[in-house]
């Protein structure tokens, strides 16, 4: 008797292979958090001066979940699998024997939290407080996949403490005093807010190729957190990178791998002379400068890039959805061969990202290979 096929499916070794099955996340609760160490905004044209806090206005809401359920709409009419989290009560207080934090964050960009690798889904640690609980909108997802699929490995990182040694005292005050061109050079240093007291890291600060997998350490990733990475994978080589820039975004908005031999690059964040892209030269990769966004003006209380005309979505080697209103980088990946699957979303970037970011893979098709065999010393 032929064996029935496995609901579900957890394998996903790079960006690009074809995707079949896919969490989007939800805009529903999200808030403008309390303060805490880690999180420093000010909000005041938008209601939230510093020191305050709120959910995110209804209608802002409804206008980000009526993008991403479009979106989850796109993705099935082409035959993937998508998959929602449960989003919980955000405004609620959140506590641990070591802080107690006002509210919560929500549970739109769930590639900050997930990441993929083979039949594993990692949760990563997280660094902020407000986002330490986030977990919890993923684990009905997480106990279906592990009843239905008997290869899938469901893992998570070491709750960090997050007491106040994990950050440096007085980071914000000293950083906010410096010149920009003094808030470059702390940059180059890699001397950002985490402390090295515990592995920190968010999951997208890691952008996988097979068996590369690329971490980069930045306000919420530390050098604790990339060796953390070294060890849990042993069998990938992880690369660690920095970035010359102001409080740096995830690395979906800096060094974008297309397919197999192509990646889009940010041309303000990674001069080409550096390490990494060695390694890319060194393996006939070809780094295309993303274009700017046409996005000229952001939505109220959006923290994100204004790189997100970068932050896509890789649907197969010959296409990808795209922020519907960005042509220039439409045109540049239509010359490339791609098919081209534009997608409204700059109304969902308040909630925490793009494409890339609100969506966490669950199954790819494809193997682990290896598209770095010349290898350079280890970055």
């Amino acid at each position: 008797m032929q064996e029935k096929p496995r609901k579900t499916v957890v394998n996903s070794w790079n960006e690009w292979d074809p995707l079949k099955h896919v969490i989007v996340g939800r805009a529903d609760g999200t808030m403008a958090q309390a303060p805490e160490t880690a999180v420093q905004h000010d909000w005041t044209e938008d209601g939230f001066p510093p020191g305050t806090w709120g959910p995110y206005p209804q209608e802002m809401q409804d206008k980000a979940n009526e993008q991403l359920d479009n979106f989850a709409k796109i993705l099935e009419a082409r035959g993937i699998r998508v998959d929602r989290p449960t989003p919980i009560d955000f405004s609620q207080a959140v506590q641990t024997p070591d802080w107690k934090q006002e509210t919560m964050f929500g549970c739109a960009p769930a590639r900050d939290l997930l990441l993929t690798v083979g039949n594993e889904i990692l949760e990563a640690t997280m660094s902020y407080r407000s986002r330490w609980f986030e977990y919890l909108c993923y684990r009905l997802l997480f106990e279906q996949y592990f009843k239905e699929d008997p290869n899938f490995r469901f893992e998570a990182a070491p709750k960090p403490r997050l007491t106040e040694c994990s950050y440096k005292n007085g980071w914000w005050e000293d950083w906010n005093s410096l010149t920009e061109e003094e808030q470059f050079e702390r940059a180059e240093k890699g001397a950002w807010l985490p402390t090295e007291a515990e592995p920190l890291f968010d999951a997208a600060d890691v952008v996988r190729y097979g068996k590369d997998l690329f971490a980069q350490k930045s306000m919420v990733t530390n050098d604790a957190g990339v060796d953390w990475l070294r060890r849990h994978f042993p069998n990938h080589r992880v690369h660690k990178v920095g970035r010359r820039e102001l409080l740096p975004w995830h690395m979906d908005t800096t060094l974008v791998p297309l397919r197999p031999g192509l990646a889009l690059i940010n041309p303000e964040r990674i001069p080409l002379g550096t390490a990494e892209m060695e390694l890319f030269r060194k393996n006939a990769w070809e780094i295309v400068e993303a274009p700017k966004a046409l996005l000229q003006k952001k939505e109220p209380l959006d923290f994100c890039s204004w790189w997100l005309n970068m932050n896509t979505l890789v649907l197969d080697p010959k296409t990808i959805c795209v922020e519907a209103s960005e042509t220039p980088v439409m045109e540049l990946l239509d010359k490339r061969g791609f098919e081209i699957v534009p997608v409204p979303f700059y109304q969902v970037s308040p909630f925490g990202g793009g494409l890339h970011c609100c969506t966490a893979d669950v199954y790819r098709e494809g193997t682990c290979e290896d598209f770095f065999p010349n290898q350079i010393e280890r970055f």
